[in-house]
Order: structure tokens, then sequence, then C-alpha cells
């Protein structure tokens, strides 16, 4: 199933896009709100001609209500880890967002005073959907409730040049844009086998695939459980590949626009104001 929440920000409804026609269906009669532990199986059994129709085209919010942590894996494409002059790392690099940044798909961002150097990575995104502590990677795919195309926009300045703190290069508004839907577990056979690929102002930057990964979602997951608890309602970034703006000497400006996206999970669209 594809989920959305759409709707004003702050008053997101939760629906589904239809398979037979693409259409946007109200789910609100069937449940509160998208959440990691709904019962997703109890959605598929509904038939969407059954639900109500959104006409026009609604804003699309976070596909996900109540996200708790948003953990981040740093250098885990070959080629973005050679762009960047780095060596390949023997453990996950790992960080974090602010979930202040957490934005809708298509939602405007506005450059931040005080930054030269946004950049884009497009990521694929994974929610866990029940708990997880100290897993074996054997397990961990179990745990995954769905799976997103995700934008890890950053500030390179200031991740890179106030002390080297990634998280506050991470974490303005609007610095993590998920969506535009959530796409069930189930719908997904292999999260390695999926390109993602950016475009900034219709120019072809990122073009890779998650095969490339360093270390693979299971490999995460049971990593990172190994070190805290995971719980359902977590997103974990798992990384971009080659292309980031860092490695070209390029950056954003007020008015160029991001597009992003992930193969079955859909695509991206950001103004920067």
């Amino acid at each position: 199933m594809k989920l959305v929440r759409w709707g004003a920000v702050g008053a997101e409804r939760p629906g589904l896009i239809a398979a037979g026609d693409g259409g946007l269906r109200d789910l609100s009669a069937h449940c509160a709100d998208i959440r990691a532990d709904l019962d997703f199986s109890a959605l598929r059994g509904l038939d969407p001609a059954s639900l109500p129709r959104v006409d026009g085209s609604p804003r699309l919010g976070v596909p996900v209500a109540a996200i708790g942590n948003v953990l981040c894996i740093g250098l885990n494409y070959r080629d973005h880890a050679a762009e960047t002059g780095l060596a390949l790392p023997g453990e996950p690099v790992v960080f974090s967002k602010h979930t202040g940044a957490l934005a809708g798909p298509h939602d405007a961002l506005t450059m931040p005073a005080g930054t030269a150097k946004l950049d884009w990575e497009v990521e694929l995104a994974v929610l866990i959907g029940r708990p997880a502590w100290q897993i074996d990677e054997s397990a961990a795919l179990a745990h995954v409730a769905g799976y997103m195309t995700a934008n890890d926009i950053s500030a390179r300045d200031w991740q890179m040049e106030r002390g080297g703190q990634w998280i506050k290069g991470k974490s303005g508004p609007g610095f993590c844009p998920l969506g535009p839907y959530l796409v069930t577990a189930d719908e997904i056979a292999d999260p390695q086998s999926l390109p993602l690929w950016t475009e900034v102002n219709g120019v072809r930057k990122q073009n890779g695939s998650t095969k490339d990964m360093v270390f693979g979602v299971a490999t995460i997951i049971a990593h990172l459980s190994h070190f805290m608890p995971l719980a359902a309602g977590d997103v974990i970034l798992t990384g971009t590949p080659a292309g980031v703006g860092l490695g070209r000497g390029e950056f954003l400006g007020a008015g160029d626009i991001m597009e992003v996206g992930v193969h079955g999970l859909g695509r991206q669209r950001t103004l920067i104001a």
C-alpha cells in the first residue's frame, strides 16, 4: 500500500493512493492517522473504490505521524565516500536529525540565514514498525513497517565549519522532507535494489542504487539496535550516493528547485524560497 497524510500543516488526514487509478482516497473513517504501529493488514482488506475520493491536489504532509527519532547513516555509498575523499567506514557512521526538520514532500524550504552551503542528499528512509533491541541481522527486516523517499538536506558550513557536530547542519526547518507516501514493507521485495536520483533545476546530479550501499538496511537496523532500543515510529535515513553539492562545489540558493526520487517510493519537489 501507498499511505499518505494530506491537508494543511497540523491538520493532516490519513489517506491511501489507489493502486488502480492512482487517485487519493480518504481513510478517516478507518483510522485516526497513519502511524508506524497501525494495523496495516486491516487496511489492506479495504476496497479503494469504497473509500471517498479526494479531488484536486491537496498538500501532502509527512506520511507518518508521531515520528520518534530520525537516525542517519553517513558515508554509506562507496562512490559518495570516494567523492568526499574519505575512507570507507568499518562500522556504520551514525548521526541524527532533529524532528523539527521534518517536512512534507513538496513543501517549500525557506533558505536559512547564516548558511551559504545548502546541499541535497537523496536517501532511502526506513520506518521501524515494532521495537528492536539487540536483534540479529536475519530478523531485522521483520521490524520494518515501510519505506519512504527522503532528502537529507544539509547546511555544509554548519555541519563542517561549526565544531564538526553534524546534527547542527542537518536539522533546520524543512531539512528532512519525507514521502510523498509510505510504501508498506510487503511491497518492497528487496530494499537493496532501488534506483535513486536527484535533479536540481532539471539537471541530474545524483544517479545511484541502493545496491551500492556499504551497509545494507538489515545490517544497519541490527547494528543500531545493539546500541539503542529502536521503537515503532523511528525513521532511519540510510545514506546517499555520489553527486552531492559538496563534492561538486555547488550549493543551493533561493529560487532553486530540488527533485529527488527513489524507485517505487515516489518523487519530491522542494522549492528553496
